[in-house]
């Protein structure tokens, strides 16, 4: 691109310095003088700007963007247009398929953030995802744009594309009335682009389809137009291509939001109904509220009731978000954004709540959102158990931004008290610890994820078991049901092989097979959920080189040869360290924990076995040698009777040491074992 520009300018230069020489003959025969520099340095600067322009030319062709007049229309954001020229969308993708460099693109574009502020991922202002290069959480951002002079307001909303974070998804989606589905010219359709496609059909949403990536070498734009066609069904024979990252197509989105997504409905009118989509916890400010105002308008001041705590507060402050929060007097019916009014309740302002005024309150409630149901779960604990109220607190203020997380108290006899966390993934969790860590200085030790377990038992009563220490006693239990999910794997041909050996050897269950395009198949399988929740996915990474990828939904219990396993360290059983796992693994769990044990355990005075059982039943065992005196050490000869004499009396101590002895097992161990059930499981 670089080149491109510099050998443009040149051109252009050299045929405007040209015709210099034929107008100016004696400036030709001597050095450059004063003037000359500066018209030459007037060509290249707008020469620059033209040869910039040119990779976002709007459909015409004859007129081109400028930036200046962008970056004007960008700063008159705030003033206010029709309900007829509000156009509220969001950008849904799979990962890595350039989602945050479009929304970048469009805010440069349209002069909401200027040049000079402008940063890669800007609307990712989370450490975590500017290191990850992800994006973990929605993002909203109020844009303005002129078209055929005439000024729209566009609400962009920025969505993450892990399978982890759909939550985050549906609730953007609720929010706007279409929706930008962004695919990358070389990889094609993939498992969560059909994910979030069903999403935004669900919520009746205008779908554009838009082929990112198009400037790479690997792009093939008609295969994925086909692909899109056949597999998920939209019309593309009017789909942008595009590159977010060379400005190419930019003004024909932006065309597109304007002339095929429909405007909110004109309901100024009606009594102030809001959606809460989001929020975040403040420490000056108390609880903000991120809202989209489907009925009525809201102005600074107004009292406002929360109709599902049945709260109510007066609005300090009312702002848009573009993308900082900017202060306005008064947001009406189609409008995106946010609200502070020193709530210092976390519990009074939730996501999916809807906000009225007090004095006017609305006749129903909006639906809302259906609750987060939680796959994977484990224990979070503090390292030092003073930390236990800030730990609650930290939970409490991070489920207010995070709707997805969900906690109850816990109790572990080597743990102490913590929380029994629910997650909608391992990258959700691995999310959920780091941002506890980070945002609040808390250090955590987290257990081996686990499920939730339903056993049925002998007197016909079902209960629901998250932890191996509430599993029901043998004699009580009839059955034990685990969770399963339907899967499917979109995957190019070559790695089916691979990926079909991956999930046989997860105690899968087959169900379909078939090819969505000549190269790429859709491979469906039923698999327990206590089997994905471990490496599952870095495995179907790793096995396809990348290639492959994945989506799963819940699909509800079936009943399974389940064991508990637990740990005894002489003669004792160790409640932390069981676990609840397949008979067939069993006997290879067993022996990697009592091996790890073993290392870990420091010596004693005394003989240590530590055992793996199932009941009664010991399946593998190892010992801890004991620390002994050498009381040989005095004999200088003399008879073996001597000997054996002072070797009986050690070992007879030995015993009854054994006897009142107890085992510490030191908080390294634990959070090794922890570890390693992480890897094993």
């Amino acid at each position: 691109m670089a080149k491109q520009l510099c050998s443009g300018m040149t051109a252009m230069l050299s045929i405007n310095s040209w015709q210099g020489q034929q107008q100016h003959h004696h400036w030709a025969r001597s050095q450059l003088s004063p003037r000359p520099i500066s018209v030459a340095r007037r060509l290249t600067k707008h020469t620059r700007f033209r040869v910039v322009c040119q990779s976002v030319e709007t459909q015409s062709k004859s007129e081109v963007y400028d930036p200046e007049l962008g970056a004007k229309v960008g700063q008159d954001r705030l003033l206010k247009v029709p309900v007829s020229n509000i156009r509220n969308f969001c950008i849904i993708a799979h990962i890595d398929h350039g989602k945050s460099t479009l929304a970048d693109k469009l805010l440069q574009m349209t002069g909401t953030v200027q040049k000079r502020e402008m940063k890669e991922q800007f609307l990712d202002n989370m450490d975590l995802e500017r290191e990850r290069g992800i994006t973990i959480k929605l993002q909203a951002s109020r844009m303005r744009y002129m078209f055929q002079n005439e000024p729209y307001c566009l609400n962009l909303i920025d969505t993450p594309g892990h399978v982890d974070f759909s939550y985050e998804v549906s609730r953007s989606l609720a929010a706007c009335e279409g929706a930008l589905l962004v695919v990358d010219a070389s990889q094609g359709v993939e498992a969560q682009t059909l994910a979030n496609v069903y999403l935004a059909l669900e919520n009746n949403l205008e779908i554009i389809p838009v082929l990112n990536k198009i400037d790479l070498p690997g792009a093939e734009p008609d295969r994925v137009i086909r692909e899109i066609e056949e597999v998920i069904g939209l019309d593309c024979s009017r789909a942008i291509p595009c590159s977010a990252k060379e400005g190419i197509g930019i003004t024909e989105i932006l065309n597109a939001i304007v002339e095929k997504i429909p405007p909110p409905r004109d309901a100024a009118a009606s009594p102030l109904r809001a959606l809460i989509f989001d929020s975040y916890y403040d420490p000056y400010r108390g609880v903000i509220v991120y809202f989209r105002v489907l009925d009525g308008s809201i102005k600074k001041g107004d009292r406002i009731y929360f109709m599902a705590s049945q709260k109510d507060y007066f609005a300090d402050e009312v702002g848009v978000l573009s993308p900082n929060q900017l202060q306005v007097d008064e947001l009406y019916a189609g409008e995106v954004g946010y609200l502070s009014a020193s709530i210092r309740s976390v519990a009074d302002a939730r996501v999916g709540d809807t906000i009225t005024h007090y004095n006017r309150k609305a006749e129903s409630s909006l639906p809302g959102y259906e609750e987060a149901t939680p796959m994977v779960f484990c224990g979070l604990f503090p390292v030092d158990a003073d930390q236990f109220p800030e730990l609650r607190d930290a939970l409490e203020k991070l489920q207010l931004n995070d709707a997805a997380l969900k906690f109850e108290p816990e109790t572990s006899s080597a743990m102490g008290f913590g929380f029994r966390c629910g997650f909608l993934g391992l990258l959700h969790m691995e999310i959920v610890q780091e941002r506890l860590e980070r945002e609040y200085n808390l250090s955590l030790i987290t257990t081996a994820p686990s499920v939730v377990y339903r056993v049925n038992c002998v007197n016909n009563e079902t209960v629901e078991c998250s932890n191996p220490s509430l599993l029901p006693e043998p004699g009580q239990r009839r059955s034990i049901e685990e969770p399963v999910v339907k899967i499917e794997m979109l995957t190019p041909k070559d790695y089916i092989g691979s990926l079909m050996e991956l999930a046989q050897d997860r105690r899968a269950e087959f169900k379909e097979m078939k090819y969505i395009t000549e190269n790429r198949a859709s491979i469906i399988y039923e698999l327990p959920l206590a089997e994905m929740v471990g490496d599952f996915f870095d495995q179907l990474k790793s096995r396809s080189k990348g290639y492959a990828s994945m989506e799963y939904t819940f699909i509800g219990y079936k009943e399974s040869e389940l064991i508990k396993l637990d740990i005894q360290i002489n003669g004792e059983p160790v409640e932390p360290l069981s676990t609840i796992v397949h008979k067939d693994k069993a006997y290879s769990v067993g022996r990697a924990l009592t091996q790890k044990l073993k290392e870990l355990i420091p010596r004693q005075m005394f003989k240590v076995p530590i055992q793996a059982c199932i009941g009664s039943k010991v399946i593998a065992s190892e010992s801890l040698s004991a620390i002994r005196k050498d009381v040989l050490a005095k004999c200088y000869g003399g008879d073996i009777s001597r000997k054996k004499k002072l070797l009986k009396k050690q070992a007879e101590g030995k015993k009854r040491m054994k006897a009142i002895g107890k085992v510490d097992v030191p908080q390294e161990a634990f959070m090794a074992v922890l570890k390693l059930e992480k890897e094993v499981l």
